[in-house]
């Protein structure tokens, strides 16, 4: 099994960046432009690329206590095995981390999941700081 790790700090603290990633069935808006779509159907939820590629992933869990999101995707092409986690921690006032971590077979996989994850985390990054900071800087301009 091979797993691939991205650690990065967000601008936002961390209830507001949790708010959002606790939300399952809406990873687009999260994820935005990397996926352009999702659905989610009891524990199932379907999410859609830009490039086009659809993937089913089963939420295995929301975990409030630990901030923490785990998913199995349900067809993994290419694969044998997927399992990734998503987590909101601590780092200082009005930041956070966002750890995700992938566990997959075959660990030739790694050559297409490394690119998602980068862009997947970076486009988290970009939206949570627009969108949790912006209304504090519009409501302080107005003032």
């Amino acid at each position: 099994m091979a797993s691939i790790r991205k650690e990065i700090v967000v601008d936002v603290g961390t209830e507001p960046a949790w708010d959002a990633l606790r939300r399952v069935g809406q990873p687009h808006t999260l994820f935005a432009p990397v996926l352009t779509g999702s659905d989610l159907d009891g524990d199932v939820r379907t999410v859609r690329f830009a490039n086009g590629t659809v993937v089913r992933e089963r939420i295995l869990g929301v975990d409030e206590e630990h901030r923490r999101v785990a998913y199995a995707v349900v067809e993994p092409q290419g694969m044998t095995y997927h399992h990734g986690s998503m987590e909101i921690g601590e780092a200082g006032p009005g930041r956070c981390t966002f750890i995700w971590i992938t566990d997959f077979v075959p660990a030739e996989a790694a050559a297409g999941l490394q690119p998602l994850i980068d862009q997947g985390a970076d486009a988290l990054k970009r939206n949570l700081e627009r969108t949790v900071t912006a209304p504090r800087a519009s409501a302080a301009g107005s003032a």
